[in-house]
């Protein structure tokens, strides 16, 4: 439990870009070695010096340390600093303690007043190096006792003054070699500083053994202060019930299973039959019942040469699942393939592509009846043209100049249409997301819909021009030919019912000679013809005309949902890809992958 740095100093140490292991492949530091400092960059760097991790445990750190950090600054402009300061922490802390020899490991004395954790201190280093006695609290500041010759730099880290640094009496005990032992004031001290001084060393250290006494291993402060937030450290954690001189062997098992009872329900696991987990055992450092086993367990908790990953392993886990509400969506949140058309469908709509489309096969058929209409028909409109009102005959002449078609209005797209399309996008695409991302694809859909309504006029304006300069319509100079060829068609047949007309009336006035149901039969064929014919000419075009409205239908279409991509689909994809890639981050991070 280190104090939190501020956000500014959280950026100085996590936003370098280098959070590297360094070591040997045997897992030691030669003599001479001089720690390696990190170099301020923004990138990764390969490891390079004398030191190489090869433990297991530093090999699968590396990474989720390396995630953390990708996930810290591509999270900067989407999560509060505070949020991240934790991180930012761990960050820190973690590339400190690879400043030093990770085959070093720092193991603290931790417990209440009257516990026996200078006896036991004294104990384990064969020497009376740290004042034990009834004063209460006796030990006043960290001592420590260290089996090597390369412990300054971390005593200097851990904050332990030159007089509290102590030596077991040589030749160092094997067994523990590499062991940086540290005698810590008690945590329930009536001096505030001994509690911030515990509380800031118990932060920094690789392990910690917890004593207990008979009297106070249930106490309600342990407990809730320290073993319980520490659930996650059970492999870097002792817990040593001391003092069982003063039981009866079948008391000392109750209390020992009482003890377990209690560490169980602080949901911190306990390394039984082999599996991983903290370690209890029951010991006495007046006696010195138990204490070569807790000797033997500390020899080989050194040996592994990995206490110092584990512990940044469970501090990375401990930051992952209080970062879990910020990265970790329900379900699978995303931009589906119906969404987007749901979207698109509803531009569309705001701009009436589908009226527009109707409108076009309207004029479409409209000019094929005019082209294909009987000569009559075309005379008589010939003759409204030529007695219609001023307003009405310009009405006409723009109507003719634009092909049949029309002007769009300035204003062609429904506002609420074009809202209601971006919040069901953005209610879609956000749905399940944690707080901070959901918010930042609202805020990007809300951004795109700013001028979205404008430039939709835009888009259906010249989609309008483009129909009526006869972009595979039916503009003047693009007509079809059979348009022509039935107009032609139809003059003949005029010309036919004149000459019959003319025919008939000179064979009954004695002009002309002949039968008269000849003149009769060309009379009838031209006036049924032209109709007929003009039905036909109704009938071919209703299939273009379908054509032709569904292509501006889709071309209207397409312009608004090429607009809505742009302005609000594509920066909307673009926070879930951002989204995506923490995501896949904090999943290495965690350790879930």
């Amino acid at each position: 439990m280190t104090a939190v740095p501020s956000a500014d100093d959280v950026g100085r140490f996590w936003n370098d870009g280098l959070i590297a292991r360094r070591g040997r492949s045997d897992g030691g530091v030669r003599p001479g070695d001089e720690p390696e400092r990190l170099v301020p960059v923004t990138r990764p760097l390969v490891p390079t010096g004398p030191r190489v991790t090869t433990s297991p445990a530093g090999q699968a750190l590396r990474p989720r340390l390396d995630a953390l950090r990708e996930l810290v600054g591509l999270s900067r402009a989407r999560l509060d600093r505070r949020t991240l300061a934790e991180a930012g922490r761990v960050l820190e802390e973690a590339a400190a303690r690879h400043r030093h020899s990770l085959d070093l490991t720092v193991v603290a004395l931790a417990g209440s007043t009257g516990s026996g954790k200078s006896s036991l201190f004294n104990a384990l280093a064969r020497a009376q190096l740290s004042e034990a006695g009834v004063r209460r609290p006796t030990t006043a500041m960290p001592v420590s006792c260290a089996w090597t010759d390369r412990a300054d730099g971390l005593l200097d880290r851990l904050g332990i003054p030159a007089r509290a640094r102590r030596q077991p009496v040589r030749p160092y005990d094997p067994a523990l070699s590499g062991l940086v032992l540290l005698d810590l004031p008690d945590h329930d001290s009536a001096a505030v500083g001994h509690r911030e001084q515990v509380d800031r060393l118990l932060g920094l250290v690789d392990a910690v053994i917890w004593v207990v006494d008979p009297e106070k291993y249930a106490d309600a402060v342990l407990h809730e202060r320290y073993l319980r937030p520490l659930a996650g450290y059970a492999e870097v954690t002792f817990v040593v019930l001391n003092q069982v001189d003063r039981l009866s062997a079948d008391a000392a098992d109750q209390v020992l299973d009482d003890l377990r009872r209690l560490l169980d329900e602080d949901g911190l696991a306990l390394g039984e039959h082999g599996e991983p987990g903290a370690a209890v055992l029951a010991l006495s450092a007046l006696t010195g019942e138990g204490v070569g086993e807790l000797r033997e367990a500390l020899g080989m908790f050194t040996s592994r040469r990995c206490a110092a990953e584990l512990r940044l392993a469970a501090d990375v886990d401990g930051v992952s699942s209080r970062l879990r509400k910020a990265y970790v969506a329900d379900g699978r949140p995303g931009l589906t393939q119906r969404a987007r058309q749901e979207f698109e469908d509803r531009l569309a709509e705001a701009v009436g592509a589908q009226a527009a489309g109707l409108a076009a096969e309207r004029a479409w058929r409209r000019d094929a009846e005019r082209a294909c209409g009987t000569s009559l028909k075309r005379v008589r409109g010939w003759h409204d043209r030529l007695f219609l009102g001023a307003r009405a005959r310009a009405r006409a002449d723009e109507d003719a100049e634009l092909g049949g078609y029309p002007v769009a209005p300035r204003r062609t797209a429904s506002r609420p249409l074009v809202e209601r399309a971006v919040r069901a996008l953005a209610y879609e695409a956000s749905a399940g997301l944690p707080g901070p991302w959901a918010q930042a694809v609202r805020e990007a859909a809300a951004r795109g819909a700013e001028g979205l309504a404008e430039a939709l006029d835009e888009v259906a304006i010249a989609a309008a021009e483009t129909a009526a300069t006869g972009a595979g319509g039916t503009a003047r100079g693009v007509r079809p030919r059979w348009w022509a060829a039935i107009a032609a068609a139809q003059w003949s047949l005029l010309a036919m019912q004149l000459l019959g007309a003319v025919w008939l009336v000179g064979v009954f006035t004695g002009d002309f000679g002949g039968p008269w149901w000849l003149s009769a039969a060309l009379l009838a064929g031209g006036s049924l013809g032209g109709p007929v014919l003009a039905w036909c000419g109704r009938i071919a075009a209703r299939g273009p005309a379908r054509g032709y409205g569904l292509e501006t239908e889709h071309r209207l279409r397409g312009a608004a949902a090429g607009c809505g991509r742009a302005r609000v689909l594509e920066p909307v994809a673009a926070e879930l890809l951002r989204y995506r890639e923490v995501r896949a981050q904090f999943v290495i991070a965690a350790g879930e992958a």
